[in-house]
């Protein structure tokens, strides 16, 4: 075993110099949301193929991409780091993935939360139970637990502008708005192009609904998150957000078509979501619908995560396709049969909010009104965050407006405070 440490100080198995600095610049891309990571740690393996970080770090970046058919990259990598010599970090590293592949994500977290008590600094385990904290709609853990190791680190050290953008994005969820603030433009100054940090920002000023400094502030720093890809995609849709908070569906429309990529499963979640809310305000969408369910429909039987499953009704029921839908419905209810922590999320809110898009695409508006009300107190078992979960609070709204779903501007910007 080699006994190279990484920048932060843990030491990494079978690496090389050259496969640490792959390793390192994936991690940044990963923590930024900048670059290519995912080809980076591809490039640490083919430096060092006994690199056994190298094969977390792939497996995970593989894991936490929200897209099912990363799986068979992770058990790939699970399998081989497996039989490397490693240090007891390493082996807890190698459980979280093992476990997150059984479809538990909740227990997945267990191993890296020991790893953090003992390796305070240890980034990626950070990263990626941040990561798992979002995707289960955690709003208390991921600040405490940044929160926690943050004595460990100072500014001088190599990735402490990701750390304090994680920290900004979990006090932002927990309400803590002016500490998110605060937190975010610490990370923007020691690294002007971390995404991650620009995103925390988008949503507290959107949760404050600050839309106009908002356009502004993003107008001045497009330069650094105006490229391609799903954390651009992401960002572009705030943007589009803040135009939809002031009145200006046209300019939300025209970042739908301009800004927003379709190749990722994390950029049509932000397509569904966005198109649905100009639905909801009567834009004419064209054949965008029909587009957008095509892109979903070879995920329709995945039911691998309930937020997914989610914004996948969105697009089939804006375009009508009652066939994917119905599709969609069976999968779910086949996957209830199964564990994991989709089994929870799947039962409390993914089918509910589901059969009540299917009632609304309907006009059964009694129907979707009903599903959607009983879902506020588990509403955040679907993931994701406020902001995206909002979509359904928008719905519910709609329904029990019953025969005029469309709202006006003022209506929506009264009623954008309320959550589900």
């Amino acid at each position: 075993m080699s006994a190279l440490r990484d920048a932060r100080g843990c030491r990494v198995s079978g690496a090389s110099g050259r496969a640490l600095d792959h390793y390192e610049r994936a991690l940044h891309g990963f923590l930024a949301w900048r670059g290519e990571p995912r080809a980076e740690a591809r490039l640490a393996l083919e430096e060092a193929p006994g690199f056994v970080m190298g094969h977390v770090l792939e497996a995970q970046l593989h894991l936490c991409s929200r897209d099912p058919s990363g799986a068979a990259v992770a058990r790939a990598r699970l399998e081989r780091a497996q039989h490397l010599p490693q240090d007891a970090r390493e082996r807890m590293h190698l459980a979280a993935i093992a476990t997150a592949l059984r479809g538990d994500w909740d227990r997945a977290r267990e191993p890296l939360a020991c790893i953090l008590g003992q390796h305070p600094r240890d980034l990626l385990a950070l990263a990626v139970s941040h990561t798992i904290d979002h995707y289960l709609g955690d709003t208390q853990d991921p600040h405490e637990r940044v929160a926690a190791v943050l004595p460990a680190w100072s500014r001088d050290d190599p990735g402490y502008h990701g750390v304090l953008a994680m920290h900004a994005f979990g006090l932002e969820e927990a309400g803590r708005y002016v500490q998110a603030e605060e937190a975010a433009l610490a990370a923007l100054d020691l690294e002007p192009g971390d995404i991650r940090a620009h995103h925390a920002r988008c949503h507290v000023l959107e949760m404050q609904g600050r839309a106009a400094e908002g356009l502004r502030w993003m107008g001045e720093r497009a330069a650094h998150w105006n490229g391609s890809g799903a954390s651009s995609t992401h960002v572009w849709w705030h943007l589009a957000l803040y135009h939809l908070e002031l009145g200006d569906a046209r300019h939300a429309l025209e970042i739908y078509d301009r800004r927003i990529g379709a190749e990722t499963v994390n950029e049509v979640i932000d397509a569904s979501a966005l198109l649905w809310r100009l639905h909801l305000r009567g834009a004419a969408l064209g054949e965008r619908w029909r587009v957008l369910a095509a892109r979903w429909a070879p995920h329709a039987e995945d039911a691998f995560c309930a937020f997914n499953d989610v914004h996948a009704m969105l697009a089939f029921v804006g375009a009508g396709r009652r066939d994917l839908q119905r599709r969609l419905r069976r999968a779910q209810r086949r996957r209830l049969a199964h564990g994991g922590t989709n089994h929870g999320m799947l039962r409390d809110v993914g089918l509910p909010a589901c059969e009540a898009l299917a009632a609304f695409g309907k006009q059964d508006f009694t129907t979707a009104a009903r599903l959607l009300r009983d879902l506020p107190a588990v509403s955040h078992r679907l993931g994701g965050s406020h902001a995206q979960r909002g979509v359904l609070g928008l719905t519910l709204r709609a329904a029990l407006i019953g025969d005029r779903p469309h709202f006006s501007h003022l209506q929506m910007r009264k009623m954008r405070s309320v959550p589900i």
